[in-house]
């Protein structure tokens, strides 16, 4: 297990994961790579969030308008009809969204700011149950275009950032992760 920090700029309080839940670990992980690429100038992209947030409250209006129709059920049995097909719809919708764009992804970037490059990053990652790998992937936002570059990953065990007491040495980690931006970004300029 790792025992000391780097000389990166990690935040002063201690951040501490559970080491026997996997999902505390990679939630640590995940929190730490968003922070570290917001340092390196990548401003987050929440328009799929968002996106995902309006069919989520549309969802939650069918189910309402369902509930609290004025009419009793005999006479509301089309509106509830077609509240329960709409709310299938919009859930299927929901969940087709997350397989097909968000995947593993823990955090989508626009460009910095003054940058040639037109695409942002999609960051994501992986911590397989009863596994210490973790992986982390950083890929272009658009891959069709002409300014993205091949996307680069690492695959460490989590023990190499984490003391036995379930502290995060972060010096460590940001290195890590910071390294793996300077190569997705050394890789696009070699271009």
């Amino acid at each position: 297990m790792a025992t000391d920090g780097g000389g990166a700029t990690p935040s002063p309080a201690a951040k501490k994961a559970n080491l026997l839940d996997a999902y505390s670990i990679k939630h640590l992980l995940d929190e730490t790579v968003s922070e570290v690429a917001k340092s390196k100038g990548y401003p987050e992209d929440a328009r799929l969030s968002n996106r995902r947030l309006a069919v989520g409250a549309a969802v939650i209006a069918v189910a309402l308008l369902a509930q609290f129709y004025p009419r009793k059920f005999p006479e509301n049995r089309d509106v509830l009809l077609a509240c329960i097909a709409l709310y299938a719809a919009l859930n299927v919708a929901l969940q087709i969204v997350t397989y097909t764009k968000e995947k593993n992804a823990i955090l989508f970037t626009y460009p910095p700011a003054g940058s040639f490059n037109s695409t942002g990053l999609v960051i994501s990652s992986k911590l397989p149950r009863l596994s210490d790998m973790y992986t982390l992937t950083i890929a272009s936002a658009d891959p069709q275009s002409k300014s993205s570059s091949e996307p680069v990953h690492f695959t460490k065990s989590v023990t190499k950032w984490f003391t036995k007491d379930g502290v995060l040495v972060e010096g460590l980690f940001w290195k890590d992760v910071e390294k793996l931006i300077d190569d997705y970004n050394s890789d696009h300029r070699s271009k």
